[in-house]
């Protein structure tokens, strides 16, 4: 007894920890098709035996209506135009013969109280016999024998036939209360619509009141053997009965049990523990371990195991921090570093060219160290606002950049040029570092050129907005770089193709006036400071 009821427990924890292994997914499919099957069952075979019975009913019901109403309104018309096509065919031998003529009309005398009428005429259109048709009622027959038809919507339909020879021709109108009355069935047929088409128009014989919220109608079309004529019928399917509802009702019952049952699967097994876990996480700082204990008890192993990822992945954070944290602040040393020593070389490179240029033994040897010296100064302003602007990454402030370009210019410019006025006109807009040096250099050679053309002409810088935001203008004037020989020698010989290369570099075209004495360029900017 114990060996049974042990081996009883032990069977039930086996199902118990297989089904904590069963993923959710797995769980909610099984609950939902075992609750679901039976009503699905039911709702099949109800729905399609009741639709099934009731749509033959009704089908069959039409069909027989349709035929019978076809049948009387194509004998009545066939009838009607045969008459006028012996008449026709006699009076093409003759078109004086006046019994063909009263026999064509004592066919239409007992539908004349209807509105019916005939016209027969011959091929100049003049009348024979009948009564001629109003130009809104008329129709040309096509062809010798085949019958012209043409449906007048709210009035009735109109036939038109030509004799054998073509010599003569009939037309013949029919009034919709005339064929509404023909095509009534002889005996008892539920209510239906009927419509004559032909063409692009349609003729309602009779109609079914409007359609109501659940009803449904069965459509028939049958031709009538005239032309282009087809008899358009519609009758009520049948009635919205019980077996209909139930079958109508049964689906939004199993949707209503679907969303109940997977709503409660779900809220229990994935929502509920999501949400904790949720918090958890959105409680998580950097440097902390995520601690999902409280959902680990739950059902959904899915749920239990992204939690412990989750925490592993807290530690991982962690560690990981710490030597990121490590590694950046080395990183910043030696960058720091780097640039010092960069700058300090540039600093000793000045230093070494002033010094030699002191023992110079001619004034061109120390105008040529002086010229090198303010290039190399060029490109130590640029790195030394790099490296101030290092830390926030917006870009060099041109304003600053070409204001202590032109200090130091004018410390190292030449006795001749003792006296250089250097005004400046800068916005405050910021570039990169490529752009400021080829922008330094530029200046530069520009303002060389001016000093070694004109020493003592004064020079202006300016820096100003460009068409777009994303450009700016630079623009440097002096009287000593207007047009001369000399002044086109020294572009041709030593500056021109300097300037022409950094020109390049910052990808833009340089523009030149030979008049006022001025240098333009384009030059792409990051903002403005």
């Amino acid at each position: 007894m114990d060996q049974t009821l042990d081996a009883s427990a032990a069977s039930r924890s086996q199902q118990r920890s297989l089904a904590a292994r069963m993923p959710t997914g797995a769980k909610v499919f099984l609950i939902l098709s075992t609750a679901l099957l039976p009503l699905a069952i039911i709702a099949l075979f109800a729905s399609f035996r009741t639709t099934q019975i009731a749509d033959e009913g009704a089908r069959a019901a039409l069909r027989i209506a349709s035929a019978e109403s076809a049948r009387k309104i194509g004998i009545e018309l066939i009838g009607d135009m045969t008459a006028l096509r012996v008449a026709l065919n006699a009076l093409d031998a003759d078109k004086a013969d006046a019994p063909s003529c009263a026999r064509a009309q004592g066919v239409f005398a007992p539908q004349a109280a209807s509105g019916s009428q005939f016209a027969i005429s011959d091929e100049a259109g003049r009348l024979i016999c009948g009564t001629p048709l109003p130009s809104s009622l008329a129709v040309a027959p096509s062809g010798k024998s085949s019958i012209t038809t043409r449906v007048i919507s709210g009035r009735g339909v109109t036939l038109a036939i030509r004799g054998a020879s073509g010599q003569t021709q009939a037309e013949a109108f029919f009034p919709v209360g005339f064929l509404a009355k023909t095509a009534k069935p002889s005996e008892f047929a539920p209510d239906y619509e009927a419509q004559l088409l032909g063409g692009d128009d349609a003729l309602t014989l009779f109609d079914l009141p409007p359609r109501e919220v659940l009803e449904r109608r069965g459509t028939l079309r049958i031709g009538l053997g005239l032309g282009d004529l087809t008899l358009q019928t519609r009758a009520r399917s049948a009635p919205i009965t019980s077996p209909v509802l139930i079958a109508m009702l049964l689906p939004i019952v199993m949707w209503a049990a679907a969303a109940s049952i997977a709503w409660f699967i779900v809220d229990r097994l994935l929502i509920r523990p999501l949400r904790r876990l949720n918090a958890s996480v959105a409680a998580f700082t950097p440097g902390e371990e995520i601690n999902p204990g409280a959902i680990t008890s739950l059902p959904a192993q899915e749920i239990r195991e992204l939690g412990d990822t989750f925490r592993a992945i807290s530690r991982t954070v962690v560690e990981h921090e710490a030597g990121l944290a490590e590694g950046l602040v080395r990183q910043t040393k030696l960058t720091r570093e780097v640039h010092h020593r960069v700058k300090n070389n540039l600093q000793v490179i000045s230093s070494l060219i002033n010094f030699h240029a002191r023992g110079a033994r001619s004034a061109e040897a120390s105008a040529a160290y002086a010229s090198i010296q303010r290039r190399v100064d060029a490109l130590a302003v640029v790195h030394r606002h790099h490296f101030a602007e290092l830390e926030v990454n917006r870009g060099l402030a041109l304003r600053s950049v070409l204001g202590d370009l032109a200090s130091n210019i004018r410390a190292t410019a030449p006795e001749g040029s003792a006296k250089l006025s250097i005004a400046l006109d800068i916005a405050p807009v910021l570039a990169t570092q490529d752009i400021a040096i080829a922008v330094s250099f530029l200046t530069t050679e520009i303002i060389e050129l001016s000093m070694t053309s004109n020493p003592s002409a004064p020079i202006r810088i300016t820096v100003r907005d460009g068409e777009t935001p994303d450009r700016a203008v630079l623009r440097v004037v002096s009287p000593g770089l207007i047009q001369t020989d000399d002044l086109q020698v020294l572009v041709e010989e030593r500056y021109g193709r300097v300037i022409e290369g950094l020109s390049r570099q910052l990808r833009s075209k340089l523009h030149y006036d030979p008049f006022v004495g001025a240098y333009e360029i384009a030059l792409a900017i990051t903002g403005r400071d």
